[in-house]
């Protein structure tokens, strides 16, 4: 399996340079993917496989790195994170690539981007696949002021809180911009209404592992929403449920189903 990351291009956006791929099938139906926090385009969706896997089913696969993530530009402001803002990213690459609507696939924050880049630019959405989050994106996913103080940290020794210490090894792992993150966390984290939520309209997957403790259960964001169905990723937490196998054939069966 070829895993190796992909040639990236790069656009400015709102002052900011966002840095991107554009692969699988160039005539396939297009794809967008969004990451989650502390991540990247290649850390969510090429090492787990999810670029091979949508490429090889015929489909023009493309990702962004967030602002403050990867190889985009990283601002310390943290005014700049709001996840309006990061769907306006997203939207202005689709309209960089010349592209009128897209699948929009997204992880954790990604997750929540999605579903704002569905609710301000709808004609852009085809369909939406929500990773790693489920009611959480309406009830909150708890506190995380201790992992921006992790973030900022002189060391991993220096943490003790149990989520903040694993948001920190994973900040580390990918050599992510810690004081970017950091200013992310801070606003991001925006929660949409159960009347927001309800205006999505297009076909929806919610995918969380049985074992996260983040993301809030798939079952009632669907119930919100008039085209949703929750799947159980079976035995993962949040950080593993990204790549799982289950995940990708809901997935692939869902695209196929919903054209």
């Amino acid at each position: 399996m070829d895993l190796n990351p992909p040639p990236f291009s790069r656009f400015v956006h709102d002052g900011l340079e966002i840095a991107f791929f554009d692969g699988g099938d160039p005539s396939g139906d297009p794809i967008l993917l969004i990451h989650g926090f502390a991540s990247s385009a290649n850390v969510n969706w090429v090492f787990p496989g999810w670029l091979k896997t949508l490429g090889d089913a015929g489909y023009r696969v493309i990702a962004l790195d967030n602002r403050g993530h990867g190889m985009s530009s990283k601002p310390y402001d943290p005014s700049l994170y709001h996840p309006q803002q990061m769907a306006g990213d997203a939207a202005a690459l689709l309209v960089h690539l010349g592209i009128a609507d897209a699948h929009v696939m997204g992880y954790s924050m990604g997750a929540r981007i999605s579903a704002f880049l569905a609710l301000r630019h709808p004609d852009r959405v085809r369909s939406l696949v929500f990773g790693g989050l489920g009611i959480g994106m309406v009830t909150g996913v708890g506190e995380w002021d201790p992992i921006a103080d992790a973030l900022v940290a002189p060391s991993l020794d220096d943490v003790t809180h149990a989520r903040g210490r694993m948001f920190r090894a994973f900040a580390d792992q990918t050599k992510s911009d810690r004081q970017a993150l950091a200013a992310c966390i801070s606003t991001s984290r925006d929660l949409l209404s159960p009347e927001e939520i309800r205006r999505i309209d297009v076909p929806v997957l919610i995918g969380v592992g049985t074992k996260d403790d983040i993301a809030g259960s798939a079952q009632e964001l669907a119930a919100l929403m008039p085209h949703a169905r929750a799947l159980d990723i079976p035995g993962r937490d949040h950080m593993l449920a990204v790549g799982d196998r289950v995940f990708k054939k809901a997935v692939l069966e869902f695209l196929a189903e919903v054209g």
